[in-house]
């Protein structure tokens, strides 16, 4: 009985640690998609203003999706840097 009651916690321990593994994929993921969506919209807005606009991401050593959710916000960056400064010149 003992030795049933040690593997069912054990299992339990197992299948509680594996599901905080998933959400936490689960998450990254979520947040990868949205920079995704955030840099094509952004490219999006910047060519119907007109803008020249180089949307490409460079996903070389992003292993993992952290890293390319990383890519993407610096990226998204760059984006909002050149539509802030083409709002600017077009409120002059």
């Amino acid at each position: 009985m003992k030795t049933f009651t040690k593997t069912t916690l054990a299992f339990l321990a197992t299948a509680a640690m594996a599901t905080s593994a998933f959400a936490s994929d689960d998450t990254a993921y979520e947040k990868l998609q949205a920079s995704k969506a955030s840099v094509t919209s952004l490219a999006n807005t910047l060519e119907n203003m007109g803008a020249n606009v180089d949307a490409s991401v460079d996903l070389n050593g992003a292993n993992t999706l952290n890293k390319k959710e990383a890519v993407y916000s610096a990226k998204h960056s760059e984006l909002q840097a050149q539509f802030n400064a083409l709002n600017a010149q077009s409120a002059e």
